[in-house]
C-alpha cells in the first residue's frame, strides 16, 4: 500500500473576507509526483506556501508523516528542512556564487562543517548540472541555471517532499526544457513532489496524478488519463482545451 506523506485536511485560507481556498483535502504518497492545475488566483501558490509554513492557513491541517505540522508550537524552521520550496523567480543571493548560495543553508540552518557543506553543496549542484558552473554569480548565469541553482539550494537540505511553484514561468522559452529534465529525474529518483505549473507536457508526462483547482477549490483529481481524455466535469476538460490552445500557439509562435 503507498504510504501518505503529506496529508492536508480541510485546509482553509483566506484575507479578511476574501476566502483564498476552503477545505482543501490532499493525500500525496511517498515518491508521488502531484501536479496542481488551475487558472490564475484558484489559490495555488498559496496553498503550496501554507504547506511550506510560509503562509498560516486558517483553518484545517497539515499532516507530514505522523506530525502536525500547523499544530500550535510546531518548529516551522525544522519543517521546513523536511519540505523543500522552489520559487518562481528564483531569490537567489546575488553578491553570492551559485556554491555559496546552496551552501549557505548547510552551515546556517543544519550547522555542517565547510569542508561538508562544501562537498555536499557540489554534489547537489552536480546533481542539477551545474558543477562547472559552481563558482560563477548569479548575474553570469542564464535564468535557467539559476532557478537549477536553486533547486539545488532546496535539495541540499535532504528535504521529503520538494514543492515547485510555477518553476519555469520566468523563463525565456529555450531555457524551460533544461529545468523540466530536472524535474523529471528527481521523479525518476522517487522524490516527492507537488508541482505547481502550466506547464501540460510534463503534467501529462511526469505527474502521477493532477489537480485541478479553481475558485478556491480541487474540482477534480485524477490520473493524466483521466483529466486529459476523461474528464468527469465539463469545466476540467474546458480549461484543458484552452490552456492546451493557448500554450500550443504560443510555442508554435516562438
Amino acid at each position: 500500500m503507498p504510504k501518505p506523506i503529506l496529508t492536508i485536511k480541510k485546509l482553509t485560507k483566506k484575507y479578511g473576507n476574501n476566502v483564498i481556498f476552503h477545505d482543501i483535502d490532499l493525500v500525496v504518497n511517498e515518491g508521488d509526483t502531484i501536479v496542481v492545475i488551475g487558472p490564475s488566483g484558484t489559490g495555488k501558490s498559496t496553498l503550496l506556501r501554507c504547506v511550506n509554513l510560509l503562509t498560516k492557513p486558517d483553518g484545517g491541517e497539515i499532516w507530514l508523516d505522523d506530525l502536525e505540522i500547523t499544530a500550535k508550537g510546531a518548529d516551522e524552521d525544522r519543517v521546513r528542512q523536511h519540505i523543500g520550496m522552489v520559487f518562481q523567480n528564483f531569490l537567489l543571493f546575488n553578491h553570492l556564487t551559485a556554491l555559496e548560495n546552496v551552501k549557505l543553508g548547510l552551515t546556517k540552518v543544519k550547522h555542517l562543517p565547510e569542508a561538508a557543506a562544501h562537498e555536499k553543496a557540489l554534489a547537489e549542484l552536480t546533481r542539477v548540472g551545474l558543477a562547472d558552473r559552481a563558482d560563477h554569480y548569479p548575474g553570469q548565469l542564464s535564468g535557467g541555471q539559476q532557478q537549477r541553482v536553486g533547486i539545488a539550494r532546496a535539495l541540499a537540505m535532504d528535504p521529503r517532499v520538494m514543492l515547485f511553484d510555477e518553476p519555469t514561468s520566468a523563463l525565456d522559452p529555450e531555457l524551460i526544457g533544461e529545468v523540466l529534465e530536472v524535474m523529471r529525474n528527481l521523479s525518476l529518483e522517487g522524490m516527492t513532489m507537488i508541482v505547481v505549473t502550466h506547464e501540460m507536457g510534463f503534467a501529462r508526462e511526469v505527474a502521477d496524478r493532477i489537480v485541478f483547482m479553481e475558485k478556491g477549490s480541487i474540482v477534480e483529481e485524477g490520473t493524466p488519463d483521466d483529466l486529459f481524455y476523461r474528464p468527469k466535469y465539463e469545466r476540467t476538460r474546458e480549461f484543458l482545451w484552452k490552456i492546451t490552445e493557448l500554450y500550443g500557439k504560443k510555442e508554435a509562435k516562438e
